[in-house]
């Protein structure tokens, strides 16, 4: 690998830190957002202080040859554990049971971290090597074992993250499944890294040359590895983001025809205030429902509940099920109502309506209701039998008072 290979993404992390690090510090006590955050700065270094360029540096600063190695093996440890602290919050379930098992595993991670810097303080690797350390000390006492420590920390991580990943994939649907499984292919392919280097050192003890699996190869892997977890962990929230945009323009599309309805029931023809067309989704969804319910209410006093009873009972008899007929019923009293509307343009039954008529009939609900009314009065054929008989009422100019 190039040295760029190892500084682009240990800038691309320093540009995520700096992009989310205003929203960590809102909401520190999230422990989810606190586990990706941590995840990200550990990557951003392990990469950073894993360049050849930065090994040199390292080791010149502190005045101790490969001090950088032990540097980058206890960042491994660290990056294992928070992957694994990541997963757990992710998951959720019991809080108390997360935190257990997030301290298990800190603290076997903390032990891992201590005796791999053990190991290298009783160890002796006078010689630098930037690219080959894990090769070159295979056969040193103690140096030897902590590059397998590390390596055998490393491989329990993947194990057991591609473990949960397949574990909770089982249980979930859609692109959180479609994410957890890529994430397991990310650390299936962090163990390749592990199983290169491990076979590198073996062949080094048996008195082969196979370093190239160790300086070129594993190398690469991780890089590979450091991908396609990235996307893992990317694909649930990005898709789930787009979603739900798609979902509230869908609502907002949705809403038009019993919006454009009600646009000759608005008594003011405008608004004191309108939203820019590119204002976000869920904005526009809200002004489409403000419009709606200023229309409802100004039909208030054409409302009749009879038509809507017998709009009910025919949707229910035509098959409907319960939400859909309450629907039907609820467009087929709005139509109605427009259709009175229509025929009074001298707004006889407005002047006529007192106080003390009651509690308003309008439909009640979110918008889900809203969607509903809205999708009926476009495809219901119990609407479509009370449009034509308000369109005939009106025509004759004999307006009712329905309320």
């Amino acid at each position: 690998m190039h040295d760029s290979s190892y500084y682009t993404p240990a800038i691309a992390m320093a540009i995520a830190c700096v992009l989310k690090g205003p929203a960590v510090l809102r909401a520190w006590r999230d422990p989810l957002l606190r586990s990706v955050y941590t995840l990200i700065v550990l990557s951003g270094l392990v990469f950073f202080f894993a360049a050849p360029p930065t090994i040199s540096w390292v080791n010149r600063t502190v005045g101790i040859p490969n001090f950088s190695a032990a540097l980058v093996y206890c960042l491994l440890s660290a990056f294992s554990a928070s992957c694994l602290l990541l997963l757990l919050n992710w998951r959720g379930g019991p809080p108390e049971e997360a935190r257990r098992a997030a301290r298990r595993w800190v603290a076997g991670y903390a032990v891992v971290i201590v005796s791999t810097m053990t190991l290298f303080v009783l160890g002796h690797a006078p010689e630098e090597r930037q690219r080959d350390f894990d090769t070159y000390y295979a056969d040193t006492p103690y140096i030897r074992e902590m590059i397998l420590l590390y390596l055998a920390a490393l491989a329990v991580a993947n194990v057991a993250m591609i473990v949960m990943c397949w574990r909770w994939a089982r249980q979930v649907r859609g692109w959180l499944r479609a994410g957890l499984l890529i994430i397991a292919v990310g650390f299936l392919t962090n163990i390749t890294f592990a199983a290169a280097k491990l076979t590198a050192i073996v062949a080094r003890w048996n008195g082969g040359d196979l370093d190239f699996l160790s300086s070129d190869l594993a190398p690469a892997l991780a890089a590979a590895a450091e991908l396609i977890c990235a996307i893992g962990f990317c694909v649930p929230m990005a898709c789930q983001r787009v979603g739900d945009v798609w979902s509230t323009w869908a609502t907002y599309r949705r809403l038009g025809p019993l919006w454009r309805e009600l646009q000759p029931a608005d008594a003011h023809g405008d608004h004191a205030v309108r939203i820019a067309w590119w204002a976000p989704a869920e904005l526009q969804v809200t002004q489409r429902e403000s419009d709606i319910h200023d229309g409802l209410l100004n039909l208030y006093p054409y409302f009749d509940p009879e038509v809507r009873a017998r709009a009910h009972d025919a949707a229910v008899a035509a098959g409907s099920g319960p939400d859909r007929a309450r629907a039907e019923a609820d467009a087929a009293m709005v139509t109605a109502a427009l259709g009175s509307r229509a025929a009074d343009p001298e707004g006889r039954i407005i002047c006529a309506a007192t106080a003390d008529s009651g509690p308003s009939p309008a439909p009640a609900g979110g918008p889900r209701d809203l969607v509903g009314m809205s999708v009926a009065l476009r495809r219901s054929p119990v609407v479509a039998t009370v449009r034509e008989r308000a369109a005939s009422k009106a025509g004759t100019g004999s307006p009712e008072r329905v309320a």
